[in-house]
């Protein structure tokens, strides 16, 4: 697999948040989300490739049980399957990270799933290359079938970043159509990636969250490092 780095950490946004955490972040992504925090995974992906055998000795030299597999996008990753398997079969609790476009039979005690809307489209800057990642970002950041497949697979969240008050009709008429998704497995969280911006977007938030039935998630690893690489 390419990762882009394995470090021990808090897990920082939804129903865990505040656990220690071992983070396996792959590299590579089929998005190109404006508000980004990891362009080292995604706008300029890097990292070795390692066996997946390798990875479950870092994770468990590491001594922590909760595991975060996160990206990019982790699931466009064969191996992801095995390392999950192995890591479940080692004793750790397993979260996927992922914006629910690619799907594979890859196990988790939670899958963590983060639809992308039409507040993440990346600005158009008149290079060949950014229109061609602006339609394709348009075209793949939803796909309700594998969505789909992925709750009925999984115990699971969903989270929404949420930049706007503007931003909240789109989250509510996209979960119109899951009737079946209760709002205590819903996550709204602040587009942050400084903590002047977590700050200045959790009060509203919060208070939005819980009007529309929903849960509130800050994100504590932006509150506690800000946007530090390996924290």
């Amino acid at each position: 697999m390419r990762i882009a780095e394995v470090y021990a950490s808090i897990q920082g946004e939804g129903q865990f948040a505040g656990t220690p955490s071992v983070f396996v972040r792959t590299t590579g992504c089929n998005l190109r989300c404006w508000f980004c925090d990891t362009p080292f995974t995604s706008w300029n992906p890097e990292g070795p490739q390692l066996a997946v055998a390798d990875l479950v000795r870092q994770v468990r030299e590491l001594g922590i049980e909760h595991v975060v597999l996160t990206g990019g996008e982790p699931l466009l990753q064969l191996d992801c399957v095995p390392l999950c398997k192995s890591l479940l079969a080692a004793g750790h609790f397993v979260t996927i990270e992922t914006a629910g476009t690619v799907f594979r039979p890859a196990p988790a005690s939670l899958m963590s799933i983060s639809p992308k809307l039409a507040n993440s489209a990346p600005a158009q800057v008149g290079s060949a290359a950014s229109l061609r990642w602006q339609a394709r970002h348009e075209q793949t950041r939803s796909n309700r079938a594998v969505i789909a497949r992925l709750i009925e697979a999984n115990e699971f969240q969903l989270k929404f970043v949420v930049d706007e008050l503007s931003d909240l009709p789109d989250i509510t008429d996209y979960l119109a159509g899951w009737p079946q998704v209760p709002g205590e497995r819903v996550w709204l969280m602040p587009q942050a990636r400084t903590r002047e911006e977590l700050e200045a977007r959790s009060d509203w938030l919060e208070a939005e969250a819980v009007r529309l039935g929903f849960r509130f998630s800050s994100r504590w690893q932006i509150a506690q490092f800000g946007n530090q690489r390996g924290k």
